[in-house]
């Protein structure tokens, strides 16, 4: 048997794991399905290994044992606000639920953060004033608002 990956996230769920990998893999570009099995479930695969953008995922569906928590999340790195809303608007839908500063949690209870890559290049700035003011802009916020968080690196401090 051929497998995805040596390393791979694995995702815990009740029920509904095969459902979660499908929409993962639809949403997200250079996504795809690897393997299914199903264990005596067919209607609800005990593993699906998938990759998301690359990263190599599983999904044990196994029963109430554990839950998802948001000690464990999905970053996703967006390269503009237009994918930032895309995913963001997709994963809170139809009983997904808005966090603060770039977290969310969709409708499976898995939790994300989708973060444009413009956040981490502000954060990296070598004016700790910058950073301050963006860090305290991106505090304010749930789904991250690009445009704000350069209004808040370019706004000048008054000097004492």
């Amino acid at each position: 048997m051929e497998h995805a990956a040596k390393v791979r996230t694995c995702l815990w769920f009740e029920t509904g794991g095969i459902e979660a990998a499908h929409e993962y893999v639809k949403l997200v570009p250079n996504s795809r399905i690897d393997s299914v099995r199903e264990n005596g479930q067919p209607n609800d695969p005990m593993i699906v290994e998938f990759t998301l953008a690359g990263a190599p995922m599983m999904i044990l569906t196994a029963g109430p044992h554990h839950k998802l928590t948001p000690a464990a999340s999905i970053s996703v790195l967006t390269e503009d606000q237009d994918e930032t809303d895309r995913l963001w608007n997709v994963l809170t839908a139809n009983g997904g639920a808005p966090g603060h500063c770039a977290w969310l949690v969709d409708r499976f209870g898995v939790s994300w953060q989708i973060v444009p890559k413009r956040l981490p290049d502000l954060l990296a700035s070598d004016d700790p004033a910058i950073v301050g003011r963006v860090t305290s802009a991106m505090m304010q916020m749930g789904k991250i608002d690009i445009a704000a968080l350069e209004a808040a690196a370019a706004r000048e401090e008054p000097h004492g």
